[in-house]
Order: structure tokens, then sequence, then C-alpha cells
């Protein structure tokens, strides 16, 4: 799995994958069957990024700055902040700069998440994406 969908299953939490359709009985004989027809998908509800960090955050007792720093945002999470990882997730991500541990580096890595969040369905304030 990759960095980011770890990051993203810890926020949103996995979801369930969606069951199979059970096919419709078959007709009798000399019958018509009626047309299958398929429910329509519900709509999304917006995951509250900011809710669910802040929530993990008070139960961590921990002194974090997740709201603007990569490594303690992987830390709150549960997952390894490294710089290794760090570099992984700069790839994995699409970062052209240095991969050195540098302010830039963990800067864009952190707007890059909180925009990603915000793309796969996370609910994130304006001030975390900009």
């Amino acid at each position: 799995m990759s960095l980011f969908g770890k990051i993203k299953d810890a926020i949103f939490g996995k979801q369930a994958k969606p069951a199979t359709p059970t096919p419709p009985p078959r007709p009798a004989a000399g019958t018509v069957a009626p047309a299958a027809v398929a429910p329509a998908p519900k709509p999304a509800v917006p995951v509250d990024v900011e809710a669910i960090l802040s929530g993990l955050h008070a139960k961590s007792g921990e002194k974090l700055n997740w709201q603007s720093s990569i490594v303690d945002l992987m830390k709150l999470l549960g997952l390894d902040s490294s710089l290794a990882e760090r570099k992984e997730l700069a790839t994995e991500l699409g970062y052209t700069g240095a991969l050195d541990g540098s302010a830039e580096m963990n800067i864009w890595l952190h707007k890059r998440v909180m925009r990603e969040l915000a793309a796969n369905g996370g609910k994130v304030p304006a001030a975390m994406l900009d």
C-alpha cells in the first residue's frame, strides 16, 4: 500500500468493500424477466479531517504540531516519520525538489497531503491547503 494510502486509511478509516450484487432470480418458464435496476450510488459524506486529527491529538497527550508539520502528522497517525519514509512519500506525490528532508520539502509534503485528502473526500480547512 502506498504511504498516502496509509495516511488516508488512518484518517478516513478503511472503507468496506462493496458487496457483490446478488443476481435476480430466474423467471419461471414462459415468463419475461423484469429488467434489473441498479440502485443509485449514495453521495459520499465528506470526512472532517481536522475534527478527526484534533480528536486523535487530544487522546495522544503529546505536543504535536500536526496542522503544519508532516513529521508530527505522521507521528499522530502512528506512521514512521523517518526521512526515508518522507522521501518515499515525496516521490509518490510528485515532489521534484531535493529529497533532503529540508523545510521546503516538509512544508510541500504537508500541503500536498492535505490537498490530496481534500481531493479524496476530506473536508480540510482552507488554511491547511494554502
